[in-house]
């Protein structure tokens, strides 16, 4: 199976119930998932991180994490960017 984008229409509740689903169906199964919301991937066996078209990188999400490679930098950016908040100044 392969899912290009499968959660990107998705709210984070929304997405958090889609990937449940997703992972009880697929289980003992091969999946393929594009994705470039990092957080549909932490589960994966095996993430594969392209740069310009070639493979940078590929582990388990704490493997690439702890490898400080670019998967760690866009994971630290990621987790930075979901602090993010609008606010009305008044």
């Amino acid at each position: 199976m392969v899912l290009d984008e499968a959660t990107a229409f998705a709210d984070p509740e929304n997405e958090a119930l889609i990937q449940k689903a997703f992972s009880e169906l697929t289980r003992g199964r091969t999946v393929i998932m594009i994705a470039h919301r990092l957080s549909t991937v932490v589960g994966a066996d095996k993430i594969l991180v392209l740069e310009e078209g070639r493979i940078a990188e590929q582990g388990s999400h704490q493997e690439l994490t702890a490898a400080g490679g670019l998967y760690a930098r866009m994971w630290a950016d990621y987790n930075q960017a979901v602090q993010w908040k609008i606010t009305s100044e008044q």
